[in-house]
């Protein structure tokens, strides 16, 4: 892994969701996310810390095999849209084909937090977080929200959060990423179950 890029100028804290529950060119699902962990660090976005790898049920329930989950910590110089362009453009790399959504995948990565930015406002980010389920199926937002509208729901993206960052505040919640995780439901953050694998 690269190093940090904390000496330059402008650097901004990141958090990047890995999950994927097909096979891909490299292998089983958790050998994907170890390829997309070569493949993050440039010269202008360094990892700082990633955390287990765990896998957990598909989301939807029954909507396709299980996933391996994990969440990197990066510093970057590039601005939120930039860094998720970055992003999508890995996943190209890796075979990722964005047709359906929640679809079974290779790989998915989604920003998931920047600093403490709220994107594209507040008002933006509280109508994609309180869209009711059957429409999160169909829409998806044109612009990048941040923080991720579902962050605070899914025990697959808080539980990794927590091991990189458990103090991190969520800017519109004012809740810690240790703090969401201990509010989900006991039978959710249970299906997390840490694999053996190198980080």
């Amino acid at each position: 892994m690269s190093q940090p890029t904390s000496c330059h100028k402008n650097v901004k804290n990141a958090y990047i969701a890995l999950g994927g529950n097909v096979t891909s060119s490299h292998g089983a699902p958790q050998f994907t996310i170890i390829e997309t962990l070569r493949r993050i660090p440039s010269d202008s976005v360094g990892i700082v810390k990633t955390s287990r790898f765990y896998a957990t049920p598909a989301f939807p329930a029954g909507s396709g095999p299980d996933f391996v989950n994990a969440l990197t910590f990066v510093e970057t110089e590039l601005e939120p849209q930039d860094l998720l362009n970055y992003l999508h453009d890995i996943e190209r790399q890796l075979g990722r084909q964005r047709h359906e959504r929640w679809s079974a995948r290779t790989i998915d990565l989604d920003l998931v937090a920047y600093e403490d930015m709220v994107l594209p406002s507040v008002e933006s980010y509280k109508k994609w977080r309180d869209l009711p389920l059957e429409a999160q199926k169909t829409m998806a937002p044109e612009a990048l929200v941040l923080p991720h509208p579902r962050l605070q729901d899914r025990s697959f993206v808080l539980g990794p959060l927590c091991d990189v960052a458990p103090e991190w505040r969520h800017p519109v919640l004012d809740l810690t990423a240790e703090e969401m995780f201990a509010a989900r439901p006991n039978e959710e953050r249970a299906e997390l179950r840490p694999l053996d694998m190198p980080v």
